[in-house]
């Protein structure tokens, strides 16, 4: 794959509505030629739970719980499970459909981009491994959290999933964005989740334990932030040829962003079905 230019932008921390704009409003920019392929890092202030594109929020979350704990709550663009955003770093990739990295359609794409976040990983010493996809995204798991099993080729370690990724394709760019936890926390996200039973809850939050874990307990220490973008950065660089620049948003994107923010705060979309 010849050497090309990407944008590296981080945006830190914000809150989970201007997180979802900005990446919605690189996508569009990005359908107009206006932008590079772009590689975002970012984080979120409160935690919050993010939902899938598809999820019933009357039915799979308890808004009572998410007022209480104090968490943020916002639906994404992108399919899959209920995701809590806490202690970790979350990424996100943009490029067009017909990019080498996302030719395929989303199986051989999810594969690529999981080569890159894997052997970002592995520079931190983390043995990670890519799922095989022996679970289908369409196979029903026992709750409505993301990271109650691995997918195809996500990131585990010993069988247990490090990183959540979900993927969308509008207009021709593909939007992939993912968490890859530091340290998990299932006593906030099971809180908020609806169960049939007290005992249900418990018991399904321990499983959720033993199948999904963190970057510090695999490592046994902390982990910085900046540790896992700078892998993850020099592994795309490594693989795909990739020369990353550094940037912020451009001035059609920060156009977008106050419309998109409405729509991501607002009660239609957080409650579509």
């Amino acid at each position: 794959m010849p050497a090309e230019t990407w944008r590296l932008l981080d945006t830190d921390v914000a809150d989970p509505y201007t997180n979802m704009a900005i990446d919605e409003a690189i996508l569009l920019e990005h359908q107009g030629g206006q932008t590079p392929p772009t590689l975002r890092f970012y984080a979120w202030s409160p935690p919050t739970i993010s939902l899938g594109y598809f999820q019933q929020l009357e039915k799979e979350i308890d808004l009572e719980a998410v007022k209480e704990r104090g968490l943020g709550l916002v639906r994404r663009l992108t399919g899959g499970r209920a995701v809590l955003h806490d202690d970790e770093v979350t990424y996100s990739v943009v490029a067009r459909e017909d990019h080498p990295l996302m030719l395929g359609g989303i199986r051989p794409s999810y594969l690529r981009l999981a080569a890159a976040l894997a052997g970002g990983l592995r520079e931190l010493g983390a043995p990670v491994e890519i799922a095989s996809g022996r679970k289908g995204a369409h196979e029903e798991h026992s709750t409505a959290a993301c990271f109650d099993a691995p997918s195809w080729y996500e990131i585990t370690c010993g069988g247990r999933k490090l990183v959540g990724s979900a993927q969308t394709r509008k207009g021709g760019v593909v939007l992939q964005h993912g968490s890859i936890v530091i340290n998990l926390n299932g006593e906030d996200l099971f809180a908020v989740l609806k169960m049939p039973a007290e005992a249900v809850r418990r018991r399904l939050q321990a499983k959720f334990y033993r199948q999904a874990c963190g970057l510090a307990e695999i490592l046994g220490r902390s982990v910085a932030a900046a540790e896992i973008k700078t892998g993850i950065v020099r592994a795309f660089s490594r693989l795909y040829g990739i020369e990353f620049v550094t940037s912020g948003l451009t001035e059609g994107e920060k156009g977008r962003l106050e419309e998109l923010k409405a729509k991501y705060a607002g009660e239609e979309w957080l409650h579509r079905r």
